[in-house]
């Protein structure tokens, strides 16, 4: 079997645990920014395919300590050329998550090495 085109949404678990948003807030986030990435990168042959077959579309919801590590996360993805929408919620200015292109996940090395399953 083939590796799946992927996306993943790499989510701050600080905007729940410490900073108290509610639930439907920080899901919203990651709807924000994958939508952002799949529309910034249109243009891209592995959204092209990704999009093509929306039945079998495959996402992995990471989560991160907080925003520094979350940006920590996007120098990352950005040293490994790996495109990626960083959602920023305004009028506020807080970077709340990320989401990148679909990729396969052997594409990313140790990109996401610190992140778990968001639970």
């Amino acid at each position: 079997m083939s590796e799946a085109l992927t996306m993943f949404i790499v989510m701050r678990k600080d905007l729940l645990r410490t900073l108290n948003w509610p639930v439907g807030s920080v899901i919203t986030q990651g709807c924000h920014a994958t939508a952002a990435a799949l529309w910034k990168y249109r243009e891209d042959d592995r959204v092209k395919q990704y999009m093509d077959d929306i039945d079998t579309m495959h996402k992995v919801t990471l989560e991160t300590k907080n925003e520094a590590s979350l940006l920590k996360i996007a120098d990352g993805l950005k040293e490994k050329h790996v495109p990626f929408y960083l959602w920023t919620e305004q009028p506020e200015n807080i970077p709340t998550c990320l989401a990148t292109v679909p990729v396969m996940r052997s594409s990313l090395g140790d990109a996401l090495k610190k992140c778990s399953l968001m639970r």
